[in-house]
């Protein structure tokens, strides 16, 4: 949105529209008016207009009406309805359609300036995550010209063009979510919502609420109505990332919104219905998982209509030179540094590794490489100083730390202990799914304690669960 928001007031007496014109422009809007729909509906088609003051009773055709047609017309437009004595369930009506809020006659200045600035505020917000999600959509990339990754790319565009649903599965660390958001970026509702739901991080009596929304008062704490994941993902996709964590029970509920596509918020008997494209995944076997009773047989069939396995990175080993050339051009540009390389004999030296955390421990791997070692190239002798070859499980992450204590690789003991914290934290986040409060659970820390020690080790982590 540019700087100066555009405003433009529709109300049929003459003194309102020019007292809020004159007010709006004393505050730094641009503001027009407009005496009735039709040729508020001519402004609109001919000027730019963020914000919208819409008076319910107008000549011909009525404020809902101009609502509906605003709403499918020019949706970019915030509408926020003024509204007569006696009209207030009106006005709460249009909310409802997707009014952004109502101001009550007579008219407050203050009140009228409080709720442009609430608008002006949330159109920013917004405009600020569609630029993030755009950037976020060029960073989405898929490295590697191995074979496997050739047939995934040719399954994201084909799955694209559906409306199928996916399962993705593949161990940790593989890049579950990038295919799902490829996938999402792949298709037509692209400019859609794109919600992403780890139901793994979600304790059990909230994730009912999570995902299909409570009215105000259904529980203790539910202090405002709230809509859930799927409702936010309407005519969108949602990411359901670790589908198999689910409780039997909440399966069950999410299976009946597979089939019909409607829902009640938790507390609430109104039924709501969505369009919603769902992309799961899961590091199990779900066969497996079905054979155990942990995991429902018909939805299973319902999300596996498109599956897609990611293989594990060292099952893609031809593609290491290119996810380190990827991952270096990343961190030096976010750092500021001249583009280094890898040597041959250090692509080498990191093939020899099995990577139980695949492709997010390389990245790790990549980025403390760039951090530690001076030069324009990353060559084997200096990879080694902390990286130890071996083919270990992620129990033994802590002995490739102890290695590099062992061998002189830190200039301090506090550079040393802060690498073992990090390696050590990065291991029991790993184990916990990337949660942050299970983590600082089970480290016996507080969250807050454990979240300042991520931030000031560089470790990243999406997941504030």
């Amino acid at each position: 949105m540019a700087d100066v928001v555009q405003v433009l007031v529709v109300d049929d007496e003459v003194h309102i529209r020019e007292t809020l014109t004159g007010v709006l422009e004393d505050e730094g809007y641009v503001a027009a008016g407009a005496v009735d729909g039709e040729s508020a509906l001519q402004y609109l088609a001919a000027h730019r207009v963020d914000v919208m003051l819409l008076d319910i009773w107008l000549p011909g055709m009525g404020g809902l009406d101009v609502l509906s047609r605003v709403r499918e017309q020019f949706p970019g437009v915030t509408v926020i309805m003024i509204s007569g004595h006696g009209t207030v369930n009106i006005a709460v009506d249009a909310i409802k359609q997707g009014a952004f809020d109502f101001i009550e006659k007579p008219l407050s200045i203050d009140r009228i300036l409080m709720v442009m600035e609430k608008a002006r505020k949330i159109r920013t917000l917004e405009e600020e995550n569609r630029s993030l999600k755009g950037s976020a959509s060029k960073e989405i990339s898929l490295i590697g010209a191995s074979q496997g990754m050739a047939r995934i790319r040719e399954l994201i565009v084909s799955t694209g063009a559906s409306n199928g649903r996916v399962l993705v599965t593949g161990e940790n660390g593989t890049g579950k979510e990038i295919i799902a958001r490829s996938i999402h970026l792949a298709s037509e509702r692209r400019d859609l919502p794109f919600i992403e739901v780890n139901c793994a991080a979600i304790p059990e009596n909230l994730i009912e609420s999570e995902l299909f929304g409570h009215e105000k008062g259904a529980f203790t704490g539910a202090i405002e109505m709230r809509k859930g994941k799927f409702e936010l993902a309407d005519r969108g996709t949602i990411f359901l990332d670790e589908i198999a964590d689910m409780s039997l029970q909440t399966q069950a509920k999410v299976l009946r919104v597979l089939q019909e596509m409607e829902f009640e918020r938790v507390g609430g008997t109104k039924t709501i219905h969505v369009d919603v494209r769902v992309i799961a995944a899961t590091n199990k076997d779900l066969r497996e998982e079905i054979a155990k009773g942990n995991f429902r047989e018909d939805l299973f069939y319902r999300l596996n209509v498109i599956p897609i396995h990611l293989p594990a990175l060292r099952e893609r080993l031809e593609d290491m030179a290119d996810l380190v050339r990827y991952f270096a051009e990343q961190f030096c540009r976010v750092n500021g540094r001249e583009v280094c390389e890898f040597s041959p004999q250090a692509i080498a030296l990191l093939q020899k590794h099995d990577w139980p955390g695949n492709i997010r421990e390389l990245r790790n791997v990549v980025e403390r490489a760039i951090i530690m070692l001076p030069g324009k190239t990353v060559e084997r002798e200096g990879l080694e100083r902390f990286f130890l070859e071996r083919s270990a499980g992620p129990e033994e992450d802590g002995h490739a730390v102890e290695a590099g204590l062992l061998d002189g690789a830190y200039a301090s003991l506090k550079a040393a202990r802060d690498a073992f914290e990090k390696e050590y934290i990065l291991k029991k986040l790993r184990e916990n799914g990337m949660n942050i409060s299970r983590t600082a659970k089970i480290l016996g820390i507080e969250r807050s304690n454990l979240h300042r020690k991520i931030n000031a080790l560089g470790i990243e982590c999406d997941n504030e669960g």
